[in-house]
């Protein structure tokens, strides 16, 4: 069966979560409704848990503060005791309004730097990077949870997804439409595995110390942030339990990777 972009843009209205419909992803109020949607789907929530006790494990057990950027819907902080959460727009319980570019912190200063999602979304990571540098301590880390690229994820994303997902893009850099909504989510893949070379070339103290890949379907079928629940949330044990037997073919099925970046001792 063909769809028309007619169907396809009534099957994505007819998804779309009834509470962010037509809301721009650059509106704090969007931000508001998301940190709700979370909250009320069990699914996701369940995911969303399971994220954020992967990123405290990778925490080093040291003294020193922890950043989040953009903690927007998120609750990160349940999870790591005296996180300083942040957003680049104004958002209630969030400690700090911040430019990634430009951390307001010492340097040597931080235990980690922690994020969901974020990096895909800046459009200048390199500024990112050096800023991360800067502030991390010899030790530290810089854990993300963020996009991969796989046949599979490369299908879902480019056919399915309304964010910009360019493996083929030549440079890391792209352009900036709003704080969110500009994105290119092949860009942790390009980066830390593409061209993971001229990554070490150009930040030698950033170690890729691990990169994780998992999750196939459980965010699909979750329906995320903007989509409504496709599952119920009692078969999330159900299909966790298919993705971990399938663990050696993540590397062809993997929609997720989180990355850890350790800091070296070396000048």
């Amino acid at each position: 069966m063909i769809y028309s972009e007619t169907d396809k843009s009534f099957i994505k209205k007819w998804l779309a979560h009834p509470l962010t419909r037509g809301l721009s992803i650059d509106d704090p109020c969007t931000t508001e409704l998301r940190k709700l949607i979370i909250v009320k789907k069990i699914f996701l929530r369940r995911i969303y848990i399971e994220w954020y006790k992967s990123i405290a494990s990778e925490l080093p057990k040291r003294d020193g503060l922890v950043l989040e950027l953009g903690s927007g819907a998120g609750f990160l902080r349940d999870f790591i005791p005296g996180l300083v959460t942040s957003e680049i727009l104004p958002c209630p319980d969030v400690d700090i309004i911040l430019d990634g570019y430009e951390l307001p912190f010492v340097d040597n200063s931080l235990r980690g730097i922690v994020m969901t999602d974020v990096f895909h979304h800046l459009p200048h990571p390199r500024n990112f990077l050096k800023e991360a540098t800067r502030c991390v301590k010899p030790g530290g880390v810089i854990v993300m949870i963020e996009p991969w690229v796989t046949p599979w994820s490369q299908f879902i994303y480019t056919k399915l997804h309304h964010e910009p997902f360019r493996p083929e893009a030549e440079t890391w850099e792209f352009p900036g439409t709003g704080p969110l909504s500009g994105a290119n989510g092949a860009l942790p893949w390009i980066v830390f595995q593409r061209d993971r070379r001229q990554f070490q070339h150009e930040f030698p103290q950033l170690q890729i110390q691990k990169i994780n890949l998992d999750m196939p379907f459980c965010y699909l079928v979750s329906g995320g942030i903007s989509l409504r629940n496709l599952m119920p949330g009692w078969s999330f044990g159900i299909w966790r339990g298919m993705e971990k037997l399938l663990k050696p073919w993540m590397e062809y099925l993997a929609m997720f990777a989180r990355i850890t970046l350790l800091k070296s001792n070396n000048n």
